[in-house]
């Protein structure tokens, strides 16, 4: 007789919440059976999930994963067609990724030539600040303060 899993068991196994494990099953990634109302998992279902879980990190759709599964389930020990879909797959996130870094480098470039006219823009108006300051003092004082009417009258 071959080991059963509950769904809490294998909730708490892969660090998943029931919920995903259920969505899993209604996507028909796992087919655990029944006994009443409880999910009974059976080994085969472990190894999909732990299957599923490394597909989805590997960026794999949950349709691709399927498809995977159900090549595997025509033949019971896979088949020259499962391991060329598999490699297509794996090509194509590689080309993906591939992408992706270089996309990551342009815009790396573009933030370092962005901040870089950023703090040519600050150090200009930093130099500015002093000789304005020295302008205002020639003419006796900032204009804006000239220019405010006084608490006094206000009133």
């Amino acid at each position: 007789m071959s080991k059963t899993y509950s769904i809490s068991e294998l909730a708490s196994e892969f660090d998943l919440t029931t919920r995903s494990i259920r969505f899993y099953e209604d996507q028909e990634l796992l087919h655990p059976t029944r006994r009443g109302q409880t999910r009974v998992y059976s080994s085969k279902d472990r190894v999909r999930l732990k299957l599923t879980i490394r597909g989805k990190r590997l960026g794999f759709s949950l349709a691709e994963i399927r498809e995977l599964f159900e090549l595997w389930d025509e033949t019971r020990s896979g088949s020259k067609k499962q391991l060329h879909l598999m490699l297509s797959k794996i090509g194509e996130r590689r080309a993906a990724l591939d992408q992706q870094m270089k996309d990551i480098t342009m815009v790396q470039l573009e933030l370092e030539s962005a901040e870089i006219r950023c703090r040519q823009a600050l150090e200009e108006l930093l130099e500015k600040e002093p000789q304005e300051k020295q302008n205002e003092e020639d003419r006796g004082g900032s204009t804006d303060k000239a220019s405010a009417p006084s608490s006094a009258t206000m009133h």
